[in-house]
């Protein structure tokens, strides 16, 4: 079964719900990105895999999480609470099954779960990416699932916030075959690093401009 890499900086507060959601099977893989308070004492003690990545960074959580994985299927979720665990199986199943290389989850959003500014962002970013990879996507998607040893092979470069656009315009340019599910979307336990504040906000922009180039 797919291992799960759950990138998380400062989320003692959402781990256990996430950890506990996840399907029968799927492993998970918390990569600890700095955070300063129980994040990781919390999921080792419910049975985490942890992995320390002390260089700041989504992307670099991510790719440190994707090189200590073992499965071949991957799949990467937020570790904020927003996601539906179960969501995973139905994520993964096509990618298991061979009937696709990537797919992403399209968010379908509680009322207040997703900030304006946020869906504005993400609805440009999908068209950027229909019209660069022809791939019918109505969302980055967070929550995703791929092969590892192709992911690997991509040569994903970015260590922030590029990391999940970059993703999908390596596979797009290498012909992989792109879908995207529905899957549900909550509002997030604690504060957002990215949305959340200004200074996360703008670098988030920088960094998937910086990969739409």
């Amino acid at each position: 079964m797919p291992d799960v890499v759950l990138p998380a900086l400062d989320e003692e507060q959402a781990i256990p719900g996430v950890l506990a959601g996840l399907p029968p099977g799927f492993t998970p893989i918390v990569v600890d990105n700095g955070s300063t308070d129980r994040t990781a004492e919390i999921a080792c003690a419910r049975g985490a895999r942890v992995v320390s990545e002390p260089r700041r960074g989504f992307g670099a959580a991510c790719f440190a999480g994707l090189c200590a994985a073992t499965d071949d299927v991957v799949c990467f979720m937020d570790c904020d609470g927003s996601f539906d665990g179960d969501d995973l199986s139905r994520v993964a199943s096509p990618v298991m099954a061979g009937h696709a290389d990537l797919v992403l989850g399209a968010r379908h959003a509680d009322p207040g779960a997703w900030p304006l500014h946020g869906r504005v962002a993400n609805r440009y970013l999908a068209w950027q990416l229909r019209r660069r990879t022809g791939a019918a996507l109505t969302d980055l998607g967070p929550m995703r699932a791929a092969p590892r040893k192709a992911l690997l092979a991509l040569g994903i470069a970015d260590r922030r916030f590029g990391w999940p656009l970059e993703m999908v315009l390596r596979a797009g340019a290498a012909g992989w075959r792109i879908r995207e599910v529905p899957v549900a979307y909550h509002p997030r336990l604690g504060r957002s690093k990215v949305t959340g504040t200004l200074r996360g906000t703008t670098r988030a922009i920088r960094d998937m401009a910086k990969a739409l180039r």
